[in-house]
C-alpha cells in the first residue's frame, strides 16, 4: 500500500465503532501471526467491552468523506427549501444513507430521494473533488487547467463543467428593478467540438468572421440590466421583436424606465409592452437635461463578458447559454464568490434564488 492510501485509511479509523475497531485490532494481531514477522505484538484485549480509549487529538477527517459532507451539509439547504423534488411537499424524513448522501423520504408520495435528485449533479462521481471543480471555474481556467487540478481526464472536466453550469444558465432575476439598460451583442458563431458534419471549413482557436460587421456569423445576445446589478440575458434565435419578447417580457415591464439604443427590433418590444423607452442615440453620451438615462452600464457589462470569453478561444453556440450563466453568476456574486456559492447554484439555489447569506 502507498503512503497516501496508508494515510486515507488510517484517516479512516477515527469511524469505526468500538466493535469495529477490536475486530481491526484483532486483524492485525493475526496477519502478523500468518507472515510470521519478527515484531513483538502489541498487547491488546480484545475481549474487552469497555470503551476504547479516547486519542489526544482527533485523528483528521479523510478528504473523500469530508468532501461529500460538505455536499450534503449545502444539499440540506436544497431539502429544507424545496422538499421532496418529485411532489413538492415539505413534511419529509431522514431514510439512511447511501452513496456518501443522507436520503430522505416524502411523507406524501412516499417515495425516497437524496439533496441531487433531480438536479444537473445527480448520479456525479467523485463528490470530493467538486470543490476543486468550482475553484476552477470561479477562476476561469481552461478545460486542460481544470482537469489538471482536479486529476481527473479532460473530458470528465468538460462534462463536469456544463453539469455544474446547467443549472445557472436558467437562473436570472423574475423582475428588473427601476431604469433598466438593453442593448443586443453578438458572438462568432462556433461549431467548436464538431467532428463532423460542418456547414463550413473549421476555424483554429475561435477564428474570425469571414464577413466584416454583421452577418449570419454573428449570434445576437439581448442583455438587460438594472443598476442595483440584476442581469438576464438571452442566445436569439433572431434579431426580432418576437425573439425578444420571449428573453426579457415580465423581466422588464411598464413599471420600468428602459433605455436602449434605437435598434428596431428592441424598440419594438418597448413599445409593443407599453414600456416607458429613451433612445440613445449616441452610446455613452447621455443628454444633460437627463444624464440618468444611458447604456453605459449594459454596454460595460458586453466589454467584460467578451473580455473574459477570450480565454477559451471560441464557445460552441450551443453551449453560450451556459457560459452567459457563468458570467452573470460571477457578477451576481462579485468578489466574495465561494465554492459553496457555485455547488449551491448547480443545484438549484442560485443568486437569483439563494437569499440567504451564507
Amino acid at each position: 500500500m502507498d503512503a497516501a492510501k496508508f494515510e486515507h485509511w488510517l484517516g479512516g479509523m477515527a469511524w469505526l465503532n468500538e466493535r469495529q475497531r477490536r475486530q481491526a485490532w484483532q486483524a492485525l494481531a493475526l496477519s502478523e501471526v500468518v507472515d510470521g514477522r519478527d515484531v513483538e505484538p502489541a498487547v491488546v484485549d480484545i475481549s474487552t467491552t469497555g470503551p476504547a480509549p479516547a486519542p489526544d487529538k482527533a485523528p483528521a477527517w479523510p478528504s473523500q468523506r469530508a468532501g461529500a459532507a460538505r455536499v450534503a451539509e449545502l444539499g440540506q439547504r436544497r431539502v429544507d427549501t424545496m422538499g421532496c423534488p418529485h411532489c413538492d411537499c415539505r413534511d419529509v424524513a431522514p431514510w439512511g444513507t447511501a452513496g456518501a448522501l443522507p436520503r430522505y423520504r416524502c411523507k406524501a408520495c412516499r417515495r425516497t430521494f437524496n439533496a441531487l435528485t433531480k438536479t444537473p449533479l445527480a448520479r456525479l462521481r467523485l463528490k470530493h473533488k467538486w470543490v476543486t471543480q468550482v475553484e476552477a471555474m470561479i477562476d476561469g481556467v481552461s478545460i486542460a487547467k481544470a482537469a489538471k487540478r482536479c486529476d481527473v481526464d479532460d473530458k470528465t472536466a468538460f462534462r463536469w463543467r456544463h453539469r455544474f453550469l446547467a443549472s445557472l444558465a436558467g437562473d436570472k432575476p423574475a423582475t428588473l428593478a427601476g431604469i433598466v439598460e438593453g442593448d443586443e451583442m453578438f458572438i462568432l458563431e462556433s461549431f467548436k467540438g464538431r467532428r463532423s458534419g460542418m456547414p463550413r471549413a473549421a476555424r483554429k482557436r475561435g477564428g474570425k468572421s469571414a464577413k466584416s460587421g454583421l452577418s449570419a456569423e454573428q449570434i445576437p445576445v439581448i442583455v438587460a440590466r438594472d443598476r442595483q446589478g440584476a442581469t438576464t440575458d438571452a442566445v436569439l434565435a433572431k434579431l426580432n421583436r418576437v425573439s425578444i419578447t420571449a428573453a426579457l417580457g415580465g423581466a422588464v415591464t411598464s413599471a420600468n424606465e428602459f433605455c436602449c439604443d434605437g435598434g428596431s427590433a428592441i424598440v419594438a418590444f418597448a413599445r409593443k409592452a407599453s414600456i416607458p423607452t429613451h433612445i440613445l442615440p449616441a452610446p455613452g453620451k447621455p443628454s444633460p437635461q437627463a444624464p440618468d438615462f444611458h447604456i453605459n452600464n449594459v454596454n460595460a457589462y458586453h466589454g467584460r463578458f467578451k473580455e473574459w470569453m477570450r480565454r477559451f478561444h471560441g464557445v460552441a453556440t450551443k453551449n453560450l447559454s451556459n457560459y452567459l450563466g457563468w458570467r452573470r453568476t460571477l457578477e451576481a456574486l462579485g468578489p466574495t464568490v465561494t465554492p459553496d456559492h457555485l455547488i449551491l447554484g448547480a443545484i438549484g439555489l442560485g443568486p437569483y434564488q439563494q437569499v440567504t447569506a451564507l
